[in-house]
Protein backbone atom coordinates (compact mmCIF):
# COMPACT_ATOMS: atom_id res chain seq x y z
CA UNK A 1 0.00 0.00 0.00
CA UNK A 2 1.45 3.27 -0.67
CA UNK A 3 1.99 6.03 1.61
CA UNK A 4 -0.66 8.64 0.52
CA UNK A 5 -3.46 5.30 0.14
CA UNK A 6 -6.47 5.61 2.44
CA UNK A 7 -7.62 2.66 4.70
CA UNK A 8 -9.17 -0.32 2.86
CA UNK A 9 -7.22 -0.42 -0.01
CA UNK A 10 -8.62 2.83 -1.53
CA UNK A 11 -5.92 4.25 -3.92
CA UNK A 12 -5.90 7.86 -4.15
CA UNK A 13 -5.29 9.87 -7.06
CA UNK A 14 -5.89 13.62 -5.85
CA UNK A 15 -6.71 15.16 -2.85
CA UNK A 16 -8.17 18.84 -2.00
CA UNK A 17 -5.65 19.63 0.66
CA UNK A 18 -6.69 23.63 1.17
CA UNK A 19 -10.48 22.36 1.39
CA UNK A 20 -10.03 21.20 4.98
CA UNK A 21 -8.08 24.87 5.40
CA UNK A 22 -11.16 27.16 3.34
CA UNK A 23 -13.91 25.20 4.80
CA UNK A 24 -15.82 23.91 8.02
CA UNK A 25 -16.86 20.33 6.68
CA UNK A 26 -19.81 19.41 8.19
CA UNK A 27 -20.85 16.18 6.47
CA UNK A 28 -18.94 13.86 3.43
CA UNK A 29 -20.25 11.92 0.74
CA UNK A 30 -18.97 9.08 -1.03
CA UNK A 31 -19.98 9.75 -5.06
CA UNK A 32 -19.53 7.92 -8.21
CA UNK A 33 -17.83 9.61 -11.32
CA UNK A 34 -19.35 9.54 -14.66
CA UNK A 35 -15.85 9.40 -17.30
CA UNK A 36 -15.18 8.09 -20.64
CA UNK A 37 -12.44 5.81 -21.38
CA UNK A 38 -9.01 7.90 -21.17
CA UNK A 39 -10.48 9.98 -18.58
CA UNK A 40 -10.09 6.60 -16.38
CA UNK A 41 -6.48 5.46 -17.57
CA UNK A 42 -5.23 9.00 -17.07
CA UNK A 43 -6.96 9.33 -13.55
CA UNK A 44 -5.30 5.20 -13.02
CA UNK A 45 -1.55 7.07 -13.96
CA UNK A 46 -2.79 9.68 -11.08
CA UNK A 47 -2.99 12.83 -13.28
CA UNK A 48 -5.71 14.94 -11.70
CA UNK A 49 -6.16 18.04 -9.97
CA UNK A 50 -8.84 19.10 -7.76
CA UNK A 51 -7.97 23.04 -7.56
CA UNK A 52 -10.73 25.23 -8.03
CA UNK A 53 -13.02 22.47 -8.56
CA UNK A 54 -17.03 22.66 -6.70
CA UNK A 55 -19.86 20.46 -7.39
CA UNK A 56 -23.49 21.71 -7.55
CA UNK A 57 -27.10 20.33 -7.97
CA UNK A 58 -28.47 21.32 -10.91
CA UNK A 59 -31.64 20.03 -12.58
CA UNK A 60 -32.51 17.12 -10.10
CA UNK A 61 -28.04 16.28 -10.90
CA UNK A 62 -24.82 16.45 -9.10
CA UNK A 63 -22.42 17.91 -11.78
CA UNK A 64 -18.40 18.09 -11.35
CA UNK A 65 -17.15 21.41 -12.34
CA UNK A 66 -13.49 22.09 -12.25
CA UNK A 67 -12.02 18.90 -11.78
CA UNK A 68 -9.04 19.36 -14.31
CA UNK A 69 -8.14 15.74 -15.82
CA UNK A 70 -5.39 15.49 -18.49
CA UNK A 71 -5.87 14.36 -21.61
CA UNK A 72 -4.53 10.30 -21.82
CA UNK A 73 -1.31 10.30 -24.18
CA UNK A 74 -2.01 7.27 -26.65
CA UNK A 75 -6.29 8.47 -26.58
CA UNK A 76 -7.62 11.01 -29.54
CA UNK A 77 -7.58 14.26 -27.96
CA UNK A 78 -9.32 16.13 -30.52
CA UNK A 79 -12.95 16.61 -28.83
CA UNK A 80 -10.92 16.36 -25.38
CA UNK A 81 -11.84 18.57 -22.75
CA UNK A 82 -9.91 18.44 -19.12
CA UNK A 83 -12.18 20.82 -17.39
CA UNK A 84 -15.70 19.56 -18.70
CA UNK A 85 -18.45 19.31 -15.93
CA UNK A 86 -18.78 15.97 -14.66
CA UNK A 87 -21.78 14.12 -13.28
CA UNK A 88 -21.85 12.48 -10.10
CA UNK A 89 -23.58 9.46 -9.39
CA UNK A 90 -25.84 9.37 -5.94
CA UNK A 91 -28.65 7.86 -5.10
CA UNK A 92 -31.88 10.49 -5.43
CA UNK A 93 -32.13 10.87 -1.56
CA UNK A 94 -29.19 11.94 -1.10
CA UNK A 95 -29.44 14.52 -4.31
CA UNK A 96 -32.26 15.89 -2.46
CA UNK A 97 -30.75 16.15 0.88
CA UNK A 98 -27.82 18.08 -0.35
CA UNK A 99 -30.12 20.45 -2.44
CA UNK A 100 -32.10 21.24 0.60
CA UNK A 101 -28.80 21.51 2.47
CA UNK A 102 -27.17 23.48 0.18
CA UNK A 103 -30.46 26.15 -0.78
CA UNK A 104 -31.21 26.62 2.67
CA UNK A 105 -28.52 27.13 5.08
CA UNK A 106 -25.61 28.33 2.05
CA UNK A 107 -23.34 24.96 2.66
CA UNK A 108 -21.11 24.43 -0.39
CA UNK A 109 -20.30 20.71 -1.92
CA UNK A 110 -16.64 20.96 -1.75
CA UNK A 111 -14.38 17.65 -3.37
CA UNK A 112 -12.23 16.68 -0.93
CA UNK A 113 -10.73 13.43 -2.47
CA UNK A 114 -10.88 11.53 -6.26
CA UNK A 115 -10.06 7.56 -5.72
CA UNK A 116 -10.09 4.04 -6.73
CA UNK A 117 -12.32 1.68 -4.56
CA UNK A 118 -12.86 -1.91 -5.83
CA UNK A 119 -11.81 -0.52 -9.67
CA UNK A 120 -14.62 2.31 -9.64
CA UNK A 121 -13.67 6.08 -9.67
CA UNK A 122 -15.55 7.49 -6.88
CA UNK A 123 -15.12 11.10 -5.38
CA UNK A 124 -15.30 12.29 -1.92
CA UNK A 125 -17.29 15.51 -1.26
CA UNK A 126 -17.65 17.40 1.58
CA UNK A 127 -20.46 19.41 2.61
CA UNK A 128 -18.99 22.51 4.51
CA UNK A 129 -19.37 25.98 4.86
CA UNK A 130 -16.90 28.84 4.06
CA UNK A 131 -14.30 29.80 6.69
CA UNK A 132 -13.45 33.71 7.01
CA UNK A 133 -9.99 35.01 7.11
CA UNK A 134 -10.00 35.46 10.91
CA UNK A 135 -11.17 31.93 11.79
CA UNK A 136 -8.36 30.70 9.24
CA UNK A 137 -5.71 32.76 11.08
CA UNK A 138 -6.80 31.38 14.33
CA UNK A 139 -6.80 27.97 13.61
CA UNK A 140 -3.56 28.21 12.09
CA UNK A 141 -2.14 30.14 15.61
CA UNK A 142 -4.39 27.17 17.64
CA UNK A 143 -1.65 24.59 15.53
CA UNK A 144 1.42 26.24 16.26
CA UNK A 145 0.70 26.52 20.33
CA UNK A 146 -0.31 22.74 20.30
CA UNK A 147 2.89 22.24 18.57
CA UNK A 148 5.26 24.63 20.75
CA UNK A 149 3.50 22.49 23.64
CA UNK A 150 4.45 18.93 22.59
CA UNK A 151 7.73 20.34 21.33
CA UNK A 152 8.33 21.14 25.25
CA UNK A 153 7.00 18.27 26.38
CA UNK A 154 8.89 16.07 23.81
CA UNK A 155 6.20 13.62 23.20
CA UNK A 156 5.99 14.25 19.24
CA UNK A 157 6.24 11.54 16.63
CA UNK A 158 9.91 10.73 16.90
CA UNK A 159 10.71 11.53 20.70
CA UNK A 160 8.55 8.50 21.66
Amino acid sequence: MTPNAPAGGDRAVATNRRARHDFDISETFEAGIMLNGPEVKSLRMGRASLVDSYARVRDGEVWLEGLHIPPYQSADQRDYHPTRPRKLLLHRAEIERLLGKTAERGLTLVPLKVYFTRGLAKVQLGLGKGKREYEKRQRIAEREQRREIERSVGTRRGDR
